[in-house]
């Protein structure tokens, strides 16, 4: 729909603007109407994972323009391609009839930046924008009474894996289409989890669905007390080496398995509902407790190893071009000090004021390429220095080195 919106709409779009100073075709993909509706509907009548994650899906598809999230809602039941339908030609009817338009395409398709496409004094000013606000609100209105219809007599909806099911034979068709080979799902017996300290979820966009997936299994991994960090990316721009795990959509597994052979790799059919995630969580679990099994309790700290019973303070160092990166560093530490009930405060300097927290009760983080300044300015510190201060393995190692 994007190419069909960009290589044909817009331009017949531009070319009615300069003729009428507005046109409803920048209307026809932007409208947010139709994919509010069905998310309401899943908010009020949904089950299980859909119905938890619609209300912040609402935000990000209305408010933020990705109409991207609201898709995989709808592939969990192809029965709502007619609540969409609807809704947009609704939508469209409105807008045709009060003969609302915008003044140039909305990108993304937001309610604010339609509003302000809208408002522009050759498409009509205020009066143009309540028409369009009218479209929008009846292909919303629209789409979720259709969608609430169906989700109401749908009595499998209360089984998620009915969703799964469902949507892997549509996930599959998707691949053939797309000339996309097979990629086998099963991860062996021999797959050793014990070294992973990532999962990243990648997409297309590597934002919308993918965000909604990674937010669900962080919250069941911060449940089950797991400390690998969960990130989303466009699948352009993957990487990943044996101490990740990827998890993408089905018809990206091929995409997937190029971009990163070394990964442990899951593909599922749906972000917002596969039981793999609790496979995923067994399965680090399990490696988990196999492993602090095999620690000796009384092991002595080596001395390369940072002891934290022995820190009272975490200063983040950096200088006037990393401020970024170490704020999100800090921050990573932060919150695993939370989830372990590690109650050391944690706070960020300048280099040029590392003198201040020069003693062996503190302990000053920063990247390896300034190791020397750091030492010079804060020589009785005890130091860390990391390749990434986001996704370094240590601050894990660190806690639970505690009382060991």
């Amino acid at each position: 729909m994007q190419s069909i919106n960009q290589g044909i709409l817009s331009p017949l779009g531009i070319q009615q603007v300069s003729e009428n100073g507005k046109s409803l075709l920048f209307l026809l993909e932007a409208n947010p109407g139709p994919g509010l509706g069905i998310l309401i509907a899943f908010m009020l009548f949904g089950k299980g994972s859909a119905k938890a994650t619609a209300p912040g899906a609402i935000l990000i598809q209305f408010v933020g323009g990705i109409h991207e999230i609201y898709f995989p809602y709808v592939m969990m039941k192809p029965a709502l391609f007619f609540a969409v339908m609807a809704g947009g030609v609704s939508g469209t009817l409105t807008n045709n009839l009060l003969g609302s338009g915008l003044a140039a395409p909305a990108s993304p398709g937001s309610i604010i930046a339609i509003t302000g496409m809208a408002s522009a004094k050759s498409a009509g000013g205020f009066v143009n924008v309540l028409c369009v606000w009218s479209g929008i609100a009846v292909a919303a209105i629209v789409s979720f009474l259709v969608a609430s219809f169906i989700l109401k007599r749908d009595k499998s909806m209360i089984d998620d894996s009915a969703f799964e099911n469902a949507k892997v034979g549509v996930a599959a068709d998707k691949a053939v289409s797309k000339g996309q080979v097979s990629v086998s799902n099963n991860i062996t017996d021999q797959v050793d989890f014990s070294t992973i300290n990532h999962i990243i979820f990648a997409c297309d966009a590597g934002m919308g669905s993918s965000a909604m997936g990674a937010s669900i299994l962080r919250n069941k991994a911060k449940k089950a007390g797991l400390l690998q960090d969960v990130t989303n990316v466009a699948i352009a721009n993957l990487k990943a080496g044996s101490d990740t795990i990827v998890v993408t959509q089905d018809e990206l597994a091929p995409r997937a398995a190029i971009m990163a052979p070394e990964a442990i790799r899951y593909s599922v059919a749906n972000f917002l509902n596969s039981p793999r995630y609790d496979e995923i969580i067994s399965s680090l679990l399990t490696t988990d407790n196999d492993t602090n099994q095999t620690i000796i309790t009384d092991r002595p700290v080596s001395k390369n190893e940072i002891d934290l019973n022995q820190i009272d303070e975490v200063v983040f160092a950096h200088d006037d071009l990393h401020i970024g990166s170490n704020t999100m560093g800090k921050e990573t530490l932060k919150a695993i000090f939370q989830m372990h009930g590690v109650k050391i405060p944690i706070s960020d300097v300048e280099f040029i004021g590392l003198g201040a927290f020069n003693a062996k009760n503190i302990m000053i983080v920063s990247t390896k390429e300034f190791t020397t300044s750091v030492k010079n300015e804060a020589p009785n510190a005890q130091h860390l220095f990391v390749e990434s201060l986001i996704t370094t393995p240590e601050y894990i190692n660190m806690v639970k080195r505690m009382n060991k």
